[in-house]
């Protein structure tokens, strides 16, 4: 893999720390599932996570060295409490490029996809980034759970690239479609 410039490395590393400072700090915290608390961590990780990414975007003249980086970045980041809050990477084109979660997913066109109440979830979020970023929210399978449960996503593009990153947060509704 392609070495990193001092500048590149220095400005994922300042995200990260940023993003775990605030998280260890309890200037934001998720202790009581406030949903609140829990939209500012996932847009205060998703901005500094998209904002590192997309610096070092530049430094990479091989697009699958830094899809490499990304998926290396993202696999082992989790957050909240109950440490369900984990990074996803599609492209505008609704192809998976990362999801720690769901490897499976990677590679995966899921433009078509419909979660339980037929919308189409990664259309939708693609279409937030573009626009700039912003919540949106759909079903998606909860990790080691069975059915779809509501969730609220946060997505923003990644600069200077035709990606983007987003997380989200599990909220009380569940629908149940074994």
């Amino acid at each position: 893999m392609r070495i990193l410039s001092f500048i590149g490395k220095a400005i994922i590393l300042t995200s990260l720390v940023c993003c775990a400072f605030l998280l260890s700090t309890g200037l934001l915290t998720a202790a009581d599932d406030n949903l609140a608390s829990n939209k500012n961590i996932a847009k205060i990780c998703v901005s500094n996570a998209a904002a590192g990414l997309g610096a070092i975007a530049g430094d990479f003249g091989d697009n699958e060295e830094f899809i490499d980086l990304i998926r290396s970045f993202v696999e082992p980041i989790r957050f909240y409490p109950d440490r369900l809050g984990y990074f996803y990477v599609y492209g505008y084109d609704c192809v998976n490029i990362a999801h720690p979660v769901q490897p499976e997913l990677v590679g995966k066109d899921l433009c078509d996809y419909q979660d339980a109440k037929g919308e189409y979830v990664i259309r939708k979020l693609s279409e937030a980034a573009q626009s700039g970023g912003g919540f949106v929210e759909y079903y998606w399978a909860k990790p080691d759970e069975k059915g779809e449960y509501k969730k609220l996503g946060y997505v923003e593009p990644i600069p200077n690239t035709d990606y983007f990153i987003g997380t989200g947060v599990y909220l009380p509704e569940m629908v149940d479609n074994n």
